[in-house]
């Protein structure tokens, strides 16, 4: 994987950018909100300096070349409404673990797939990865249609340790 290589991403709709301090109550939101997270095991921020201990983390994380975040937002309105993430890189730099989340409100409009698919151009195109994987809950229907329609197949034969209730999804770098 080639370093320092995080940048800003724009799609036709969207803008994807680093987080910054204004996104705090976004983020306290997205990692805290009981719908947001029903399928979701994972630290809330549920306050304002738990928010930006997020923020302050992630961005220290990016600079470090430990993972590749970016804030969703439409580039008609540049608030934050979602988030989507490259992390849990391999040892080798070949293999990284994508996430997302976003508002209910955003939802069911393709905004996530346009996204989704810049983050794979990325991560396929700028850091050479090999595979891109993703872990979700078998309940969550719209996570599993989202995977399947950009390309993820399902693997059957791997379990994620950590939560039995996940299905592992997987996408090669095409040839």
């Amino acid at each position: 994987m080639k370093k320092n290589k995080y940048h800003r991403l724009e799609t036709p709709r969207l803008s994807l950018r680093k987080l910054e301090v204004t996104d705090w109550e976004t983020v306290s939101y997205l990692r805290s909100d009981k719908l947001v997270n029903q399928f979701v095991r994972r630290a809330n921020a549920d306050t304002r300096e738990k928010a930006l201990a997020f923020i302050e983390r992630t961005n220290l994380q990016i600079s470090n070349d430990d993972l590749f975040s970016w804030c969703i937002s439409l580039k008609k309105a540049p608030a934050m409404i979602g988030s989507i993430t490259l992390w849990n890189l391999s040892a080798d730099s070949t293999c990284a673990e994508v996430g997302y989340d976003l508002k209910p409100e955003f939802q069911k409009q393709g905004i996530m797939s346009e996204a989704l698919l810049a983050v794979l151009a990325f991560g396929f195109g700028e850091l050479e990865l090999q595979k891109i994987e993703a872990y979700t809950e078998r309940r969550n229907e719209a996570s599993r249609k989202l995977l399947l329609s950009n390309g993820f197949l399902f693997n059957e034969e791997r379990k994620d340790e950590e939560n039995s209730e996940n299905m592992i999804f997987e996408i090669y770098r095409p040839l």
